[in-house]
């Protein structure tokens, strides 16, 4: 087993619905951010016990060290299809060519992300718009079928849809954060002691399914923060008067362990809601990365006021103006 090191740091990005974005195009529907509903569980893609370690500069990594900034203002899938990953199918969509034109700078972002987790380190996709050639590299290569062309599978659409959640951020502020998990094909993510020891914080579980409209889903794999602690990634590490903060884009259920299965060593192999098994991904960060009002330090996650909650934090932003 080779286990290599994989760094992100990932720029800011806006989104804010996912049905006016990316995927949908490609599969030439429109994707919603709601939830969907389904009634039987999706079937496992063969297992492969090959190792692959990735390396990217921005949120994946072979070990899973990754730097999320990805912001819920701006997160749609209305030109991506699951016929398959390539330039001239990007060039030939003209759901994708429109959603693109719509605004280059969030489709570039979007993008990113979506090829940093399907595609691994040894791939690239490219595409020209109005005289600019943009060129997204991969790292992770959790859907090797669509990465080569070939219609993504369920798993590879699932596996996708949680990865580019879990680098969701509701400041769109960089933070670095360990993702754990498997590709469509049971590759893992390699990790490293160093990793482990460093991003020991339990964080949360991301599953769902843009591809089909089924919503985007994340829950605490820890216990609701207390009420004089924040973090920038809200959208996945909730406090119980948080459960809405990135919705719709995301909704936050809960506890992962009402909703997913365990997998070994850490982490969680598959989600079950409503009605489907979804794969996921799971997070983990830096103790140091959840903030507490009263640390002398205002976060950007925390307030002015009178009071000592995040909200309200008098002693780190003082009383406001």
């Amino acid at each position: 087993m080779r286990q290599s090191f994989i760094r992100f740091q990932t720029q800011s990005f806006s989104f804010r619905c996912l049905r006016a974005w990316v995927l949908p195009a490609l599969l030439g529907s429109s994707v919603g951010c709601g939830p969907g509903g389904g009634a039987t569980p999706e079937p496992v893609d063969p297992v492969d016990t090959q190792r692959d370690g990735l390396v990217s500069t921005n949120g994946l990594s072979t070990n899973g060290l990754s730097t999320n900034g990805l912001s819920t203002n701006g997160l749609s899938t209305n030109g991506l299809s699951t016929n398959g990953l390539s330039t001239n199918g990007l060039s030939t969509n003209g759901l994708f060519v429109s959603w693109f034109n719509s605004n280059p700078a969030q489709a570039d972002m979007l993008m990113k992300y979506v090829v940093r987790c399907a595609m691994n380190a040894n791939q690239t996709l490219t595409y020209t718009h109005a005289g600019t050639t943009y060129t997204w590299t991969g790292s992770l290569g959790l859907a090797p079928n669509w990465s080569t062309n070939q219609p993504a599978t369920v798993t590879e659409q699932q596996i996708v849809s949680a990865c580019i959640a879990a680098h969701a951020n509701k400041f769109g502020v960089h933070v670095n954060i360990s993702v754990l998990g498997k590709g469509a094909t049971n590759v893992e993510i390699p990790t490293t002691p160093e990793e482990t020891q460093t991003y020991s914080q339990p964080e949360a579980c991301f599953f769902g399914n843009l591809f089909a409209n089924e919503g985007l889903y994340a829950a605490n794999d820890t216990s609701y923060l207390s009420y004089d602690q924040s973090t920038v990634r809200t959208c996945g590490l909730s406090s119980w008067a948080g459960d809405l903060a990135c919705a719709p884009a995301i909704v936050h259920v809960g506890n992962c362990l009402d909703y997913c299965d365990l997998a070994a060593p850490r982490g969680y192999s598959r989600c079950h809601y409503n009605g489907k098994y979804y794969r996921a991904i799971t997070t983990r960060i830096r103790p140091q990365d959840i903030y507490r009002c009263g640390d002398g330090v205002c976060q950007i996650s925390e307030k002015c006021g009178t009071g000592a909650t995040a909200d309200s934090c008098a002693s780190d932003c003082g009383s406001c103006p």
